[in-house]
């Protein structure tokens, strides 16, 4: 019976049944609450819901036969007194060592103990056990991107046509056949067309023209053209509509002269031949494989393992762990956090990020090996030792009903971490929210370019955003020969020159964040009419921890995001003195405070008001697969400020539950709000906080609509949005460095620090 579990009964203490001829009679009085697993229940056999136990754990893991959760030793006391049930199958794998030959590895088994029951009641025990061991993983998914469906082959690939037009592919110089795009190319393996893909939020992408060559042609299959090696391609089948198998794909890449068993791969997955020595790639530098790092384990030094694509995941909550609010919240409330938990706590935040952040600092998941010479030779065989932890039960919670966080793809770390902000600041009313030492108010200086008037604003931000500018580069003329290289071995279909990175200096960046930037369709209140204006941001506060954001990403004239292949000398101190705001300053005049006016036609007016919104920003952000009444929001909200600004305010608004609603603009002659071309009252004693003003701003609302309603509801409103009060500080520092390369953590000798993402830096209490 090498699928059975043991099950054991819970009834004043937990205690495991023995073997019995009167286990029958032990569990009639339980039987009531023992279910079978019906479609669509969620059976939780590999994951204990409060830590990361397992069957592998020591203890194993035990599912109730009820709810058919899964529990630790240490927890399923714990929801016996929560729920009153009693039943539960104890499931525990364990480690087997077979030697053969000169070889050494290690196999797993199951447990198995099972435990004969008297008639009319055996049959339906063994019935639900059954169905829980052969049950289905709680996280995978239908769609075709879950991160837990294993790729099937397609239907497509025996009976393949494939025509015969003479077509041949060169090793280089790829580019789609309809808009030059030279990324994310996938070649149909019907008529061998080279075409670009969809846009995706890694910054990959291009203008799906290999889906719409499908729409005309019905040719199923292509493969993306930089995946193809000796072992295989990223296939992906139009009709399907999933990433799909090919088991003659060798075949059908021969047609057009890929002979894929004859390519050499090199370490970041592309392909090459015996004469292009290939430059040392980004990740080798970056995990820095050259060296023989020192491991560490134990408290803090936990890794994640992946989950497919999930890094942007594992770094930024291994980030947050290592910060002490976020441990006290979470961690240090454990206990009463999970005792408090609902009945089903694999949907609650609170304990999930709980078990998270206790998985990631209690070292029980980060031990050093025992036999330092038997690892090694396990080692050597390829086999991965069970260390880390496997974060699926919390990927599926805080990703649930996000289009892109709930796929394997690639995400972008800066986008997350947000999306994880506004969960904690969600789930965080009335108790401690740790976020807060992220939040800082930034204040906007916006001048009216013709009457020289100003405005001050503040909203609320989270992270430092700083551009790239490339025209700063410091090794410019390398840059240009490069190019110019890169652009004669394209022509003449020969492999590119070994790539150059622009190295830009960090003091060039925060120059760049200063610098005043246009504001596109400024309306100006003091001539009441458009007009050319500036915008310049400062520091009205400082945070606990400032985040700096490098802007890799960047949009062609394409709208096509591309990543910025860019090395930039990031300081450990930052001094961000000379950025404090200073506020309206002597011999500066205000710009008055006036609603722009909504355009109404001739002939619409007494009919429902169509705001003047820019369509072609609006074309820009639905092409993307944002809905379109969404698109119209985030351009009407950001002032026809461009579809950039518009797309970072869907990022920040596609959770709330009127994302998609058509956008509603109030009439003239709603009461009580002044009227549009009016001035609004001066300030008044009790004019609201600009700090409370800003927030609601910064969420898209109208300024005059957000004073109104604040009038009468600032001291509740200040309570539950936990306003930061002003910082003095100004100096952040860095900690050590350590690479957390998944499971793997060790101390780092030469860190990358030139080619980071986002920089977490700690204020010094010095200042």
């Amino acid at each position: 019976h090498n699928n059975k579990g043991a099950l054991c009964r819970l009834p004043t203490e937990i205690r495991n049944v023995k073997m019995a001829t009167d286990l029958g009679e032990l569990l009639v009085p339980y039987m009531p609450t023992i279910r079978v697993p019906r479609t669509g229940d969620r059976v939780f056999k590999s994951e204990c819901a409060f830590s990361y136990d397992s069957p592998e754990s020591e203890g194993g893991l035990y599912v109730c036969m009820n709810s058919f959760l899964g529990f630790g030793r240490e927890h399923v006391e714990r929801h016996y007194h929560k729920t009153g049930q009693s039943v539960y199958m104890h499931l525990k794998r364990h480690v087997k060592e077979v030697r053969r030959v000169t070889k050494l590895f290690s196999s797993l088994f199951k447990h198995v103990s099972f435990y004969t029951l008297k008639q009319g009641s055996s049959n339906l025990v063994t019935i639900a056990c059954d169905a829980v061991l052969n049950a289905s993983s709680p996280y995978k998914k239908q769609e075709a991107d879950s991160w837990e469906e294993e790729i099937q082959v397609s239907r497509h690939a025996r009976s393949l046509r494939q025509q015969d037009n003479g077509v041949r592919i060169p090793p280089s110089g790829w580019k789609c056949a309809k808009c030059e795009m030279r990324e994310n190319l996938w070649l149909n393996l019907t008529d061998g067309s080279v075409l670009c893909g969809k846009w995706f939020f890694d910054g990959s992408g291009g203008n799906g023209h290999a889906l719409e060559h499908y729409k005309e042609t019905n040719f199923p299959l292509a493969v993306k053209l930089d995946t193809i090696t000796p072992d295989g391609a990223d296939i992906y089948s139009f009709d399907e509509e999933e990433a799909v198998l090919d088991p003659h794909i060798s075949e059908h890449l021969l047609h057009f002269g890929i002979d894929m068993l004859q390519m050499q791969r090199t370490e970041n997955g592309h392909h090459t031949d015996n004469h292009v020595q290939p430059r040392v790639s980004d990740w080798e530098v970056i995990q820095e494989s050259s060296l023989k790092l020192k491991p560490v384990y134990g408290s803090g030094y936990t890794g994640i393992k992946n989950l497919g694509n999930s890094c942007y995941l594992s770094t930024t909550m291994q980030v947050l762990f290592s910060i002490p609010e976020f441990q006290r919240a979470y961690v240090g409330n454990l206990q009463r956090i999970f005792d408090y938990s609902p009945l089903d706590p694999t949907q609650d935040f609170s304990t999930q990020m709980a078990k998270l952040g206790h998985g990631l600092l209690s070292g029980q998941y980060s031990k050093p090996p025992m036999k330092s010479e038997l690892i090694e030779q396990v080692m050597k065989e390829e086999y991965k030792l069970q260390r880390g932890i496997s974060p699926k039960m919390f990927k599926a919670l805080v990703s649930k009903g996000h289009p892109e966080f709930s796929s394997n793809r690639q995400q972008d770390a800066h986008e997350f971490f947000l999306h994880l902000i506004n969960l904690v600041e969600r789930n965080s009313s009335g108790s401690e929210n740790p976020s807060d030492v992220f939040r800082f108010l930034v204040e906007e200086r916006v001048q009216c370019c013709q009457t020289q008037k100003v405005r001050y604003t503040q909203r609320v931000d989270y992270l430092m955003q700083l551009p790239v500018p490339l025209e700063a580069a410091s090794n410019r003329e390398e840059l240009i020969a490069y190019e110019s290289k890169r652009k004669e071995a394209e022509e003449n279909m020969r492999p590119p020159p070994e790539p150059v990175r622009a190295r830009i200096p960090f003091t060039a960046c925060l120059q760049a964040f200063t610098e005043p930037e246009n504001v596109p369709d400024f309306w100006s209140s003091a001539l009441q009419a458009k007009s050319a204006g500036v915008k310049t941001s400062r520091f009205a506060s400082f945070p606990e921890y400032m985040i700096v954001q490098i802007k890799k990403f960047t949009f062609g004239v394409d709208w096509v995001p591309k990543k910025l292949d860019v090395s930039v000398d990031v300081p450990d101190f930052l001094d961000l003195n000379r950025l404090r705001a200073t506020g309206l300053q002597a011999g500066e005049a205000e710009l008055p405070d006036i609603t722009p006016p909504i355009v109404i036609s001739e002939d619409t007016r007494g009919e429902k008001i169509s705001p003047e919104i820019d369509e072609s920003s609006v074309m820009q952000l639905a092409e993307m697969g944002f809905p379109l009444e969404a698109c119209r929001k985030a351009v009407y909200y950001t002032g026809n400020m461009g579809a950039e600004m518009a797309f970072n305010w869907i990022i920040a608004h596609m959770e709330e539950p009127d994302f998609a609603e058509p956008l509603a603009i109030p009439t003239y002659l709603e009461p009580d709000l002044p009227g549009p071309s009016f001035p609004t009252s001066s300030v008044l004693d009790n004019q609201p906080p600009e700090e409370s003003i800003s927030i609601l701003t910064s969420m898209g609302f109208p300024r005059h609509h957000t004073i109104q309603a604040l009038k009468a509801t600032v001291s509740v409103l200040l309570h539950l949005l936990h306003v930061q009060p002003n910082s003095n500080s100004d100096v952040f520092y860095f900690p050590r460095w350590l690479i957390y390369n998944d499971h793997k953590i060790c101390l780092s000798e030469r860190p990358p620090k030139d080619l980071g993402y986002m920089y977490f830096y700690r204020r010094l209490s010095s200042c």
